[in-house]
């Protein structure tokens, strides 16, 4: 971004650095700083593509599926500079970790993990009231709501899957489409940048979220519902994800030391405070987005609940996950229902434990989840459906899924 752009920047709400213990000062400043940082390098391809046309999508997506080296033609510019950094991730990033896939978030059952993870994720995300001021301009709220939903499901179960992050899979090549997005909406948002729009929209804090979605905040979420992760599931949670900021080019002072849960918190709670609080767009785009999943939900083959049951149960995680404050600011209202999610967290908390109870075990709850979800599923969602059955000692067969 020019310095043209960052002299115009309008500055979001700012905790004073000095307050708090010298690291997070520290943090606060560096921050700051982000407020008004882009990607160059993937602002650079969208000024290439819009330039250069069907010619350099061609070299991109050629790129992304062959790599730079096999992409058979001489590359522009900036998609070259874009493959060469994507090719080339952080020294500490471990080679087997792409063909393993992120093992922690396939051990959780699709129902949770997108009555969980997918909308913590995305009121997460639509927080942040510059990129909720900037996202309904694409569109109407229920619309954008509806598609980012889709998009974002599809992108992260490419991007958790076995060798999905390998170079020209699936995972692989979505995660720098998805940067490429977030560069793209940048752009747009910079010619009405004195619309009062605060801070820059789609730049390094809120791409960060977006990181953060689908760690510190999916799986306080899941927490919420009883499904809890041991320290070295946080390490390997973090040490996967790591390799997935570097694809969505996030600044590597954002993420490099952020190992487990408490780091992320600590990151999260820092970003918030120089993001400022949820505005009224904010709102809009969660209420709207939970809507468009509890009706999915309650489509898909196989539900056994309602859709305002299933707007129940998000309801909930998200006031667990977020807290009062957060929820009444986002307007996610408090359920009427009776509270069942302590019950909801007892069921989970044992069928985890009969899941994680051996490899074979391990193993079998990842096999569920990448086939999708099923009626076994959703049956432990209340204990009025479906029978809650006790695996064999193995926990290979017959285990309860939740």
């Amino acid at each position: 971004m020019s310095a043209h752009h960052q002299s115009r920047a309008p500055h979001r709400g700012v905790a004073d650095p000095r307050s708090g213990d010298r690291r997070d000062g520290e943090r606060v400043s560096d921050l700051v700083t982000m407020l008004t940082a882009g990607d160059p390098i993937a602002d650079a391809v969208v000024a290439e593509l819009d330039a250069l046309g069907p010619r350099a999508r061609r070299a991109l997506d050629a790129g992304l599926l062959h790599g730079a080296a096999g992409a058979g033609e001489r590359l522009p510019e900036a998609v070259a500079a874009l493959l060469r950094q994507v090719e080339t991730p952080p020294a500490a990033v471990n080679p087997l970790l792409p063909h393993r896939g992120d093992v922690v978030s396939l051990s959780v059952p699709p129902l949770w993990f997108g009555l969980c993870s997918l909308t913590s994720a995305l009121t997460h995300i639509y927080s942040s009231p510059a990129l909720a001021r900037q996202l309904p301009r694409a569109g109407h709220p229920a619309s954008v709501s509806m598609s980012r939903l889709a998009e974002t499901g599809i992108w992260a179960r490419q991007a958790i899957r076995p060798g999905g992050l390998l170079h020209g899979g699936p995972g692989y090549v979505a995660t720098v489409h998805l940067r490429l997005r977030h560069a793209r909406l940048r752009a747009r948002s910079l010619k009405d940048w004195d619309a009062g729009a605060p801070g820059l929209p789609v730049g390094q804090l809120d791409m960060a979220r977006t990181w953060l979605g689908f760690t510190s905040v999916a799986f306080g979420a899941l927490a919420s519902v009883g499904i809890d992760t041991t320290p070295d599931e946080e390490r390997s949670l973090y040490q996967y994800w790591s390799y997935v900021a570097h694809l969505l080019g996030l600044d590597e002072r954002l993420w490099r030391n952020v190992t487990d849960h408490a780091g992320a918190r600590r990151l999260r709670n820092l970003i918030d405070a120089v993001s400022g609080a949820p505005a009224e767009h904010s709102k809009a785009l969660t209420t709207t987005m939970i809507d468009a999943q509890a009706r999915a939900m309650a489509a898909a083959p196989g539900a056994v609940l309602s859709e305002e049951q299933f707007r129940t149960l998000v309801h909930s995680v998200l006031r667990r996950t977020f807290g009062e404050n957060t929820a009444d600011r986002m307007g996610i209202p408090i359920p009427a229902a009776i509270d069942l999610m302590p019950l909801v967290g007892r069921l989970n908390r044992e069928a985890r434990y009969w899941q994680t109870y051996s490899p074979a075990s391990a193993g079998e709850a990842r096999r569920r989840a990448l086939a999708g979800p099923g009626p076994e599923l959703i049956a432990a969602v209340l204990p009025s459906v479906g029978a809650h059955r006790r695996p064999s000692m193995t926990g290979h067969r017959g285990a309860p899924a939740a």
